[in-house]
């Protein structure tokens, strides 16, 4: 999306509705008109990221149980939960990933290195690292859905949260972006630490609250699960920081796919 009127200021808070609208608008392809593009919306719509996220792996789980239902195989369904979301994200956070592992691949300069992420083809280690994660998240998902139907349903739905939720944490004061412009230089550092740490304590407690379904230990697991994501992607933002200066759009897509990803693995292997 591109900023309205192509100006930015400075608002202290948006209103809630502005801030959903900012983060359906910019991290879905759902029509959701934008009606704020400033730091006062990029604060509140980071902050509604991982409502973003709920909705999107909610439609993910629902594409999964649909082949189950009909009597598929959980690999089949697993193909399914997994497709949703790069449907509903353009596949960008997906682009934003091979980009990235371009980027940290090439062994080149900060700037070099944003050039390369800037271009339209895919290089060698983006194919690679998409690869590897849609398989991984492909089999997570597969070995989730063998356990209970119910069990495929939550990690998706856990995942599609603790991936934007790391979004969030990525915008959080203090962050920096890469360029001067593009999505990483509205929302970088939008948000404050605080807030960010609040957005994340209550992600948890969500995601501990689905994981009670099936028992306490399931409350644990799923608690866990999303902290794994999140450190993940966490050590991956320090590194792009070190690496590029700063954050990017295709910065912040891998950041989301790794959380995602790592949150799936994880409750595979604690299930």
């Amino acid at each position: 999306m591109t900023p309205m009127d192509g100006e930015r200021v400075d608002a202290a808070r948006a209103p809630v509705a502005d801030g959903i609208r900012f983060a359906f608008g910019t991290l879905t392809v759902l029509p959701v008109r934008l009606t704020r593009w400033d730091r006062g919306a990029a604060r509140t719509g980071m902050l509604s990221a991982p409502a973003a996220g709920l909705v999107v792996g909610a439609a993910a789980a629902g594409a999964g149980a649909l082949p189950l239902l009909a009597g598929a195989p959980p690999l089949l369904a697993a193909v399914a939960a997994v497709a949703v979301p790069a449907v509903l994200t353009r596949a960008l956070h997906l682009d934003g990933l091979a980009d990235t592992a371009d980027g940290l691949g090439s062994g080149r300069p900060a700037e070099d290195a944003l050039q390369i992420m800037k271009r339209s083809d895919i290089g060698p280690f983006g194919v690679v690292t998409l690869v590897l994660v849609l398989l991984g998240q492909v089999a997570a998902v597969a070995g989730l859905y063998a356990g209970s139907a119910a069990r495929g349903a939550v990690a998706v739905v856990v995942a599609g949260v603790t991936a934007r939720l790391a979004l969030t944490l990525a915008c959080r004061t203090g962050v920096p972006p890469a360029r001067p412009d593009g999505l990483g230089a509205a929302v970088a550092g939008a948000v404050p630490v605080r807030s960010a740490a609040v957005a994340a304590l209550l992600v948890m407690a969500a995601c501990a609250a689905a994981g009670a379904l099936f028992g306490p230990y399931g409350a644990v697991l799923h608690a866990l699960a999303a902290v794994a994501g999140l450190t993940a992607a966490q050590l991956l933002l320090r590194h792009c920081v070190r690496r590029f200066g700063g954050v990017t759009g295709d910065v912040f897509g891998a950041l989301a796919e790794t959380a995602a990803t790592v949150a799936l693995v994880a409750l595979t292997l604690g299930s």
